[in-house]
């Protein structure tokens, strides 16, 4: 049984429905909130920015990070989402400034040291252990490799939170207020 993407119902059927400008699929108490959607039939559920049901095998093997993430997809049926480029992407550690100030002082250096061997300003130093901004690629891997120290982390997607299957899943109807 479907379930309505704002109240949470469980359905038998479901109209895809236009709600400020978002399409979902709802139950027939909540389709007067929006407008009724005619679905093409040749389309198959696939919405317009799907690429791996739209093109049934003409793609081939393009390549192997495409193929990981949107095999099984087609559209709203599968529970698992599709991996984007984000996902390979390693984040900035949370204690980054306190990484970097502990190799200095580890290896006592003044704030003015280091800048003047990594080539940068030392208020770039400053603002970097302060926590106040983010280094950039070049600073980073300059960082590490001076100190043989990692500033980042890897991206630890939960795919848990996306899915479906859950039943006490929320729906827009437990985030958002209606108008009566």
């Amino acid at each position: 049984m479907a379930q309505c993407e704002m109240c949470g119902a469980e359905q038998s059927s479901l109209t895809t429905t236009k709600v400020e400008g978002a399409k979902l699929e709802l139950c027939d108490e909540c389709t007067e909130f929006g407008t009724a959607v005619k679905t093409e039939s040749s389309s198959s559920g696939s919405s317009k920015y799907s690429t791996s049901s739209s093109s049934s095998g003409s793609s081939g093997g393009s390549s192997g990070a495409t193929s990981t993430g949107s095999t099984g997809s087609s559209g709203g049926s599968s529970n698992q989402r599709r991996k984007d480029m984000f996902d390979d992407m390693d984040e900035i550690a949370t204690d980054y400034d306190d990484r970097i100030r502990e190799a200095r002082e580890g290896e006592g250096l003044t704030q003015e040291e280091l800048a003047n061997n990594l080539n940068e300003k030392a208020s770039l130093i400053r603002k970097l252990e302060g926590g106040d901004v983010l280094p950039s690629d070049e600073v980073r891997k300059k960082l590490e490799s001076t100190f043989d120290i990692t500033l980042t982390e890897g991206a630890d997607v939960d795919d848990t939170e996306w899915s479906g299957e859950s039943t006490g899943s929320m729906t827009l109807g437990d985030v958002v207020e209606r108008k009566d």
